[in-house]
């Protein structure tokens, strides 16, 4: 009779259970992981958004001294569009923090002028405040196509006088 040693046969059944475990864990994927095919619309635009500012401070970057730092970049985008919608007060405190970054005040005062310049934007037509002072912020001398006429203007034609209200 032979004479086993006493672990050697729940050594040997652990190395079995764990040589047949090991192959069916490394198939398995785990839950939280979905490949990139499987996205969600809310998924993909997040990753566009982000891939998109991304590409706004890289375009940035290329402006001259520290207007293209990002810092810079982000506070002075804000504090443009927050002087578009008539809120001086949260864009002075926003200011605060320009200076303290060491941004030109000189890059904002134009990038604002070039905001101002652009003229009323159209939300029916998708246009964003913050869009026109990315565009405003890297290139202070765009200027926005003007709008083509409604099909139902002559063109040539003056626009109709304002009713005064008077009878």
């Amino acid at each position: 009779m032979i004479l086993m040693h006493p672990y050697r046969l729940p050594l040997l059944a652990a190395a079995i259970v764990f040589a047949c475990l090991s192959p069916a864990s490394a198939q398995t994927q785990p839950a939280d992981q979905k490949p990139p095919a499987e996205q969600t619309p809310e998924q993909k635009a997040a990753l566009a958004e982000q891939r998109r500012s991304v590409e706004e401070f890289n375009e940035a970057a290329k402006l001259p001294g520290a207007a293209g730092l990002p810092e810079c970049v982000f506070t002075g985008r804000r504090i443009a569009a927050l002087i578009w919608n008539d809120d001086v007060d949260t864009a002075r405190r926003h200011l605060e923090f320009y200076e303290r970054f060491g941004c030109p005040t000189e890059h904002l005062k134009v990038a604002v002028r070039c905001l101002v310049r652009q003229g009323k934007i159209d939300t029916k037509a998708g246009e964003k405040v913050a869009a026109r002072a990315q565009q405003c912020w890297v290139n202070p001398e765009y200027v926005a196509a003007s709008p083509a006429p409604s099909a139902g203007a002559a063109p040539g034609a003056a626009p109709a006088a304002p009713a005064t209200g008077q009878q």
